[in-house]
């Protein structure tokens, strides 16, 4: 095909609704590892990874080679009516590396929102109870319980209500902004403390079937909570038999140098969700529990016709062999260690980065107007991310107010790569600064 941007982009309007956004108007010709080409030739590294997607790189040649080799054996036979290895094998694997020496089961769907909503039905079914407590700034997804469960409103709730019931929101451990005007460690991690108020105010904990938390919020800025945080509010989860579940759909997969963020704080969920990354490309989202709460649903009352399409979970064996094999986790640290050097040397040079945050390679940049006030640099961080791609550079932000630079580039991009990514990005910074 020879078709043109141009003409791509007369398509696009004639025949896509507007609905679906895009960061760039580039159209991609090829991948590679770190790096995508467009229609015009032109070269762009990419530091947004597909919104996290491409952990172990475009194309990666075994994950490529387990696709083939899959689909010249069968495509599609529906778990439902011809089992296959594959779902056995991902699910056998992915009980092994989750968080807790607990028996564990696991269950797949197409995506990180199909996941969420399998993980509040399990836990809805295993407690008997109907409500969940979900956090400020989370993002869940776009189908009705997991829009209802995201928090910002515009472009994701807009005009798409009414909305799930039995749903309620409490505030996240969100430092940098204190929704409870406090300073930690002084506050005494407070924000989970709040969960037994909230109790009191807003949803009985005989009620509450589960607490559903992303542990590095994606969308809503990559905030990271401090370590007392999951430790404290699992302890009160298990306190009144809630089910405690972690949406790791952006974090998981090594994103943050560990096969699932929340290690990080050293806790086990009751219930993992896991997507993006997870077959390096292809749609898969996988539900990991414990046994006692996954086993708990009927026969026939979790699945999906594609559900652990054969291929996807190929693919998905294919990127764990990766991440474990090649030693790409310990990449990731490397990785997070030189961004994290660049960008706090960035913060002492540029007043607008008012905080650095994440774990590991998964990092944000908080931009704002003034450091003292806070307000938010929204218009700047989209200039920036428009001027980065006008250079080569493929960024994404994130926020409640859409002012976070966040980096999800490949974790086999190469040092040459980074430093070309890194340079763009900081010339693209003063230039906006100027």
């Amino acid at each position: 095909m020879n078709t043109t941007k141009q003409e791509l982009l007369d398509l696009r309007k004639q025949h896509i609704p507007q609905g679906p956004f895009h960061v760039t108007s580039a159209f991609i010709r090829e991948a590679k590892g770190a790096v995508m080409i467009d229609v015009d030739g032109r070269e762009l590294i990419d530091f947004a990874g597909g919104i996290g997607v491409n952990n172990v790189g475009h194309c990666h040649p075994r994950v490529v080679e387990a696709i083939k080799d899959q689909a010249e054996k069968y495509i599609h036979t529906c778990f439902h009516v011809a089992m296959y290895e594959p779902y056995l094998k991902l699910a056998e694997k992915l009980n092994a590396l989750a968080p807790g020496d607990f028996p564990k089961m696991t269950m797949f769907a197409n995506s990180g929102a199909e996941a969420v909503e399998n993980a509040v039905k399990i836990a809805r079914y295993a407690t008997g109870r109907p409500a969940v407590i979900c956090f400020e700034n989370g993002f869940h997804g776009r189908t009705l319980l997991t829009m209802t469960l995201t928090s910002k409103v515009k472009p994701y709730k807009f005009g798409f209500g009414p909305f799930a019931p039995e749903v309620y929101r409490m505030p996240y451990a969100y430092c940098y902004r204190c929704p409870f005007g406090l300073s930690y460690p002084s506050c005494g991690t407070a924000c989970a403390d709040y969960l037994e108020d909230f109790f009191t105010a807003y949803v009985a904990p005989e009620a509450t079937a589960a607490v559903i938390a992303e542990p590095i919020q994606g969308e809503g800025g990559f905030v990271t909570p401090p370590p007392e945080y999951f430790p404290k509010l699992q302890n009160i989860c298990q306190k009144y038999g809630i089910a405690l579940i972690i949406d790791e759909v952006q974090t998981g997969a090594g994103r943050t140098g560990k096969m699932f963020a929340i290690d990080h704080w050293g806790i086990a969920p009751d219930i993992i969700t896991l997507a993006k990354s997870l077959a390096g490309g292809l749609p898969l989202s996988s539900v990991t529990g414990r046994r006692e709460m996954m086993d708990k649903p009927h026969i026939g009352g979790l699945g999906g016709t594609y559900a652990g399409n054969p291929i996807a979970c190929r693919a998905a064996l294919a990127v764990l062999e990766v991440l474990y094999e090649d030693q790409l986790l310990q990449k990731a640290e490397v990785l997070g260690e030189k961004l994290w050097k660049r960008f706090l040397e960035m913060k002492d040079k540029y007043e607008i980065i008012g905080d650095v945050r994440g774990k590991g390679p998964m990092i944000a940049l908080e931009l704002v107007k003034d450091r003292s006030t806070k307000v938010p640099a929204t218009e700047e961080t989209k200039k920036l991310v428009a001027s980065c791609y006008e250079k080569g550079l493929v960024l994404i932000s994130c926020g409640h107010k859409s002012n976070v630079i966040r980096t999800l580039m490949p974790l086999v991009i190469t040092d040459e790569q980074l430093d070309k990514g890194l340079s763009i990005f900081e010339e693209a910074l003063s230039e906006l600064t100027l």
